[in-house]
């Protein structure tokens, strides 16, 4: 398992895309799956055959995409997921490390799950991703907020129909779709959902008011200096 420069209680930006850019998911349920992925590994605990076992509990429960199993020891997190945007060919997140070596062993989770799940449902075989995931410390609040926009709002933005620029155009028409899309965690910030998945931490701390965030996130796209904030990041992530 890689061994990652970080601390419990650090925020990290973690980043991965498909091997020569490929498709990671190829429709909405496998879009579902990695959600399901971001809950179920997000624990000290995982059984084999994990999704084999929750089959027949997704059978019982068909209006549940998410029931931890009466069965099972009590969940315990490694990590706190505080944003995720999921793409065709990637993923960001936002994560926070909430017990030593959490990331890196989440991270192994997700990246062996999602290709292991990818090659046996459409018969492929190697590597699905484009080597490891990359990461970037997140050291300063200011910085968290800017990032929080570029993770679930101008991703989702870029996937507006029209694109990026009718997007900003029309912004609150594109917010709106953005809050609607169940595969980005903007509507846990702006919305009215409360996902299993998220943990708003400090970043909830900093916006406790949704007018204020789409306030924010309005000023970020408007102004499109998003750049000028992350740096590098942008560069690295893109």
């Amino acid at each position: 398992m890689r061994k990652e420069p970080f601390s419990v209680g650090s925020l990290v930006h973690v980043y991965n895309r498909g091997n020569r850019k490929q498709v990671i998911v190829r429709g909405v349920k496998d879009k579902w799956r990695f959600l399901q992925m971001l809950y179920y590994f997000n624990n000290r605990f995982t059984p084999p055959n994990i999704f084999r076992e929750l089959q027949k509990l997704f059978r019982l429960n068909l209006n549940k995409q998410f029931v931890w199993p009466e069965s099972w020891p009590e969940r315990k997190p490694i990590v706190k997921i505080i944003n995720f945007f999921l793409a065709d060919n990637h993923f960001h997140l936002l994560l926070k490390e909430i017990h030593d070596g959490g990331i890196a062993m989440f991270m192994k989770k997700l990246g062996d799950g999602m290709t292991g799940y990818y090659n046996k449902k459409y018969q492929e075989t190697g590597c699905l991703f484009q080597g490891s995931y990359k990461a970037r410390l997140v050291d300063k609040d200011a910085y968290l907020k800017y990032l929080s926009v570029y993770i679930q709002v101008k991703n989702a933005f870029e996937f507006y129909p029209g694109g990026l620029e009718k997007a900003v155009r029309e912004f609150d028409k594109a917010f709106e779709a953005a809050i609607n899309n169940p595969f980005c965690s903007l509507a846990d910030f702006a919305g009215d959902r409360e996902s299993p998945i998220i943990d708003k931490d400090l970043l909830g701390e900093l916006f406790p008011n949704k007018k204020d965030y789409k306030k924010f996130a309005r000023e970020c796209i408007l102004g499109m200096n998003l750049e000028e904030k992350l740096g590098d990041t942008v560069k690295d992530f893109e």
